[in-house]
């Protein structure tokens, strides 16, 4: 219950919601090893993401620092590196008194991560924090490296002994991509647990933490208004689309050996359409959530390779026009191969083949230097089975409902409606219903890797990926990946800042159209 202020006071603000959950749940005490501190994900992302939790008030009271990467340096130089990190990449302005308190007790570990030495220094940084505390403080280690060396470190964090500890909690953040194919996924799958038991393990899918992909959840089951339409009955066909405008930049090394479907689809966007598309969880805590998401993808028939050019369609950018100036095609790009056949842009259709959804299809694209950036899912219902008040010479213009929900950039969900345009005819103009975060909250959501980052200091694997959700990952995508290696290229060439290549539409059944980017 709340109460009015007394004349002539200033009214208490009131809470944030989107802050709800991140400082009110405890954390016990942890001490965080980031391998790959100097890098770009640490630079921008999970250094500013710290500030902002110890902004918040939401990291333990008694948390630790150690990083690691080849770069001979000082405790005192990674500090300051740390404190211009935040001051550059943080989301808020940086408070001096903050900054100075979070990285008041950093350590730097140099070396490589095949060195001894380096789990040596580690484990030194580490018992003197407990020594400090007075306790055993809980222990995360963040492989921010490149793939390859996420087994070496692994293993070395076995072999040092460092995978438990007692009266602790060990826990391993492992970003993606989590292997190349199904045999790789399967491989480090095996050398990961044959270390660390699964419930220390959580792979970090970023997309998970954004405010709208989780309101994906609370949009479906806090709302009666959806449920008895979200299934086969209503639902004509999903569009999930997640466009970038930009190009490779100078990441032509790891994008040419990737491409779209590794980089996006297999992870980011199958990510989507199980929470889109899965059933009720019985509670909303890790195992209930993840066990509805592996059934979604289980019901994903692996493509057979002949029918692969019906289900999927690939292409590169080209020269071409983005925000008014000229940029060079994919083939142009420094770096890339002048015969390379990796997709920049990735187009899916595939089915959930269960009692709910059977029938449906679900259309996933994916690509860079497009004509914008957005991160979108949008479910299209079914037309009206009868205009009833149409009459001749009188057009309706009703279109089929709409709901969109938008990850990126202008996080939000809308509803696109039919309504009566004022006058003495009966015709109709789509409109829509919307819902801003921005607007609503009047705060800016958080990013996603400070809830990432903090569940997995509380333990809370919700939000992460379970092992078996990645290999069923990896099973939808390898025979489709398959089928394009041996396709001799050239690919589809589509101008740089358009909607992509033109073929793409012959995915689509029926009267279904691409939503325009």
């Amino acid at each position: 219950m709340t109460t009015a202020a007394a004349p002539g006071t200033t009214p208490e603000p009131e809470d944030n919601p989107l802050t709800d959950g991140l400082e009110r749940l405890p954390v016990h005490p942890t001490a965080l090893v980031i391998f790959g501190a100097t890098g770009d994900l640490a630079r921008r992302k999970l250094l500013p993401a710290l500030y902002n939790l110890a902004h918040e008030g939401a990291l333990p009271e008694r948390f630790g620092l150690v990083g690691n990467a080849r770069s001979e340096m000082t405790d005192e130089a990674f500090r300051e590196q740390a404190i211009e990190s935040v001051r550059e990449f943080s989301r808020r302005p940086a408070d001096e008194q903050v900054l100075a308190k979070l990285f008041a007790n950093v350590r730097y570990v140099p070396g490589s991560f095949d060195e001894d030495a380096v789990y040596e220094g580690i484990a030194g940084a580490l018992d003197g924090f407990d020594e400090d505390a007075g306790l055993a403080l809980n222990r995360c280690f963040y492989l921010s490296t490149a793939p390859a060396f996420f087994p070496v470190i692994v293993d070395a964090l076995g072999r040092r002994e460092l995978a438990r500890r007692a009266d602790a909690e060990v826990r391993v953040i492992i970003e993606k991509p989590f292997g190349r194919s199904l045999e790789e996924a399967r491989e480090l799958n095996a050398r990961v647990l044959s270390v660390f038991a699964e419930e220390q393990v959580f792979r970090i899918d970023h997309y998970l933490g954004k405010e709208t992909v989780q309101n994906v959840l609370a949009l479906r089951f806090a709302n009666t208004l959806f449920e008895p339409l979200w299934n086969r009955n209503y639902i004509d066909h999903v569009q999930i689309t997640a466009s970038e405008d930009i190009g490779i930049g100078s990441r032509a090394g790891y994008y040419d050996s990737a491409g779209a479907l590794r980089d996006l689809v297999q992870n980011h966007m199958l990510q989507l359409l199980s929470l889109l598309c899965m059933e009720p969880p019985v509670a909303f805590e890790a195992d209930p959530v993840r066990d509805e998401k592996v059934k979604v993808l289980r019901a994903i028939r692996t493509p057979h390779a002949v029918e692969i050019p019906q289900l999927a369609m690939r292409g590169q950018y080209a020269h071409g026009i983005v925000a008014g100036e000229e940029v060079p095609g994919y083939l142009e790009e420094a770096g890339v191969p002048q015969d390379s056949t990796t997709e920049t842009y990735a187009a899916l259709r595939l089915e959930v083949h269960n009692w709910r959804w059977a029938g449906v299809p679900m259309y996933l694209r994916t690509g860079k230097r497009l004509a914008r950036k957005v991160t979108e899912i949008a479910v299209t219902l079914k037309p009206v089975p009868h205009v009833a008040f149409q009459s001749a010479g009188i057009s309706t213009g009703v279109r089929p409902n709409v709901l969109v929900l938008t990850v990126q950039p202008n996080e939000g969900v809308s509803l696109s409606i039919g309504a009566k345009i004022p006058g003495t005819r009966m015709a109709i103009r789509t409109v829509n219903m919307e819902f801003l975060y921005g607007t609503a909250f009047l705060s800016e959501s958080p990013e996603a890797y400070e809830r990432l980052i903090i569940d997995a200091m509380r333990g809370d694997a919700t939000l992460f990926t379970r092992n078996d959700e990645v290999e069923e990952q990896w099973r939808i995508c390898d025979p489709i990946l398959n089928a394009w290696e041996a396709m001799p290229g050239p690919l589809a060439q589509y101008p740089a800042g358009s909607q992509g290549p033109a073929d793409a539409g012959a995915l689509l059944l029926g009267d279904a159209t691409w939503r325009a980017i």
